[in-house]
């Protein structure tokens, strides 16, 4: 897809081009969203905010990032008003580090007694997520959940790339902190 020519058409509110956008653009926000919501309902609520938003302000849009770039920094900013609005602690959902219903290098189905090990596993790492500061928690969502490389977190984050690898850093300290007593037992 080219950003640039949809950013055009976008600007001079072409119909088609909205509904590309949001083709290309749906599942990855849901995704994002979901990434700092862990509640499906309340990520397709933000993501569809977010394309409202995107929608009102494209004409503002200077280009000073990619298109996709301000499009996850909209999402993070919108999930995490969301999560201050609730008044919730934060539980993010890395189900990829474990997934939990997939076992692709296993001939055999979970055990019962594996899945809710597995299960009990991730409820850990969700809690130690959660204690995280929101920047760490912010820069590991994106890293770890979504796979962004640090130049584009970096510029979700409007930060500089040696801060995202910093707050990376203490996430995976603070989180091998949380978790070393766990795993001890």
């Amino acid at each position: 897809m080219d950003e640039g020519g949809l950013l055009k058409r976008l600007q001079l509110r072409e119909e088609r081009a909205f509904k590309e956008l949001v083709e290309s653009y749906q599942d990855m926000l849901i995704n994002t969203c979901y990434g700092f919501l862990h509640n499906t309902e309340e990520a397709e609520d933000v993501a569809q905010e977010v394309f409202i938003q995107v929608y009102k302000s494209i004409a503002s849009f200077r280009g000073d990032s990619k298109l996709s770039t301000w499009i996850y920094r909209i999402a993070v900013n919108r999930s995490l008003n969301k999560i201050r609005a609730r008044k919730s602690r934060f539980f993010v959902a890395i189900d990829s580090l474990f997934e939990l219903d997939q076992f692709p290098n296993s001939s055999h189905a979970p055990s019962p007694h594996e899945s809710l090990e597995n299960q009990e596993r991730a409820n850990q790492l969700h809690a130690a997520i959660n204690e995280l500061p929101v920047n760490q928690k912010t820069a590991f969502v994106l890293s770890k959940y979504k796979g962004l490389p640090n130049k584009e977190i970096s510029e979700v984050m409007t930060t500089t790339l040696s801060s995202v690898e910093a707050l990376l850093n203490r996430a995976k300290r603070n989180l091998q902190k949380s978790l070393v007593g766990y795993y001890k037992n």
